[in-house]
């Protein structure tokens, strides 16, 4: 397309000299998205507001090093499971696993060395698509996970400003495989003068999953309806996420909670939330073919991090939206299953699509 580019340089080198490389796609209506190879994670995504003001929307470092010394998560690709596994091990084909316990006694996104903390290779970029492919092999024993796992990651910029992404992961061996993009927003810009709260959620989900203290999911599967955790209409983040006279918000410090859009994996992506700004104008659609959404509402952002613009990020200053299958899956036999066995495909597709609200504001 007239006007769109991709291009490709150095984002900085690991401490072994392996080299982290930044993608940079531009569509011909100005939208851009950075990607790095380290963790395969969304750097910046730059979007008009309806005014036509350009503000990078996802929380980020910018420098590499900052991502090495202090990992977030930010816009990373997050596996072999994302989410919490209890106890940190599971049991597979009757063999009991263990996995690293970085999260108290449970493990998150992978464990210590989790896919958002190496350094994917780039396999290809395609200026024609505006496309970046990233693969990353975890060998078996990975984490301590069973398999080889091959899998890739494909980044795509549309000319109607969507981003997507598409992983895609086989394995030699039965094993457990939960992928999910932990990118942050907040649309008015990520070192905006205020926070995310304000934004308008809406989540088409009538049940979510409630967990314990310790965040894991209690296996119930609870109706939303008269609830905080109703999000079917357009409903501001900030109307309940600090109240403390509910049990589950008080057990993540907000929402922390994994919502259930259907009980299977779906054939084709499809609405998962609607995420809008009403001081900016910015709105975001996110479509996947994932049968949950975890929604973390930034609770434990303590203003140790500074981002892109130089501001210490705060509880509230952005939220993640993970499409994903469910939490704790591989202990809680009544989830839909995370097993993947040789010669089958796992399949995730994450579109995040921008726009504006195209109203005047006050």
């Amino acid at each position: 397309m007239a006007g769109s580019k991709t291009s490709r340089e150095v984002f900085g080198k690991l401490a072994d000299g392996d080299s982290v490389e930044a993608v940079t796609l531009t569509n011909a209506a100005g939208m851009s998205v950075k990607i790095i190879s380290y963790g395969a994670s969304i750097q910046s995504v730059c979007i008009p507001d309806v005014r036509g003001y350009v503000a990078d929307v996802t929380p980020g470092y910018t420098t590499l090093d900052e991502y090495v010394a202090q990992p977030q998560f930010f816009g990373s690709t997050v596996g072999r499971v994302a989410n919490r596994i209890a106890h940190a091990r599971f049991t597979l084909d009757g063999t009991e696993y263990h996995v690293p316990a970085n999260d108290g006694v449970n493990s998150l996104h992978g464990g210590e060395v989790g896919f958002d903390k190496v350094n994917w290779i780039v396999t290809d970029c395609d200026e024609d698509a505006l496309s970046v492919t990233l693969l990353y092999i975890s060998p078996d024993g990975d984490q301590g996970y069973p398999g080889n796992l091959s899998v890739t990651a494909t980044y795509r910029l549309s000319e109607d400003n969507a981003v997507s992404v598409h992983y895609r992961a086989t394995t030699d061996a039965p094993t457990c495989v939960n992928l999910s993009n932990h990118a942050y927003w907040n649309l008015g810009g990520e070192g905006s003068a205020y926070d995310a709260m304000d934004h308008l959620l809406m989540i088409p989900a009538e049940r979510f999953l409630p967990v314990d203290s310790a965040l894991i999911p209690t296996g119930e599967r609870r109706n939303v309806a008269g609830t905080a955790f109703d999000f079917r209409t357009p409903t501001p983040i900030k109307n309940h996420v600090r109240d403390v006279a509910d049990e589950q918000l008080r057990h993540g410090r907000g929402f922390d909670h994994n919502w259930v859009i259907d009980e299977a994996v779906a054939p084709a992506p499809r609405l998962l939330a609607l995420l809008e700004d009403p001081h900016s104008g910015r709105t975001m659609t996110l479509y996947s073919n994932q049968p949950g959404l975890q929604f973390y509402s930034g609770n434990f952002f303590d203003g140790s991090t500074a981002g892109k613009a130089g501001k210490s990020y705060r509880m509230g200053d952005a939220i993640a939206l993970e499409p994903q299958m469910f939490p704790d899956a591989p202990n809680q036999p009544a989830f839909p299953s995370v097993t993947l066995l040789p010669g089958e495909v796992y399949e995730n597709s994450i579109i995040w699509r921008f726009g504006t609200t195209k109203e005047e504001l006050a």
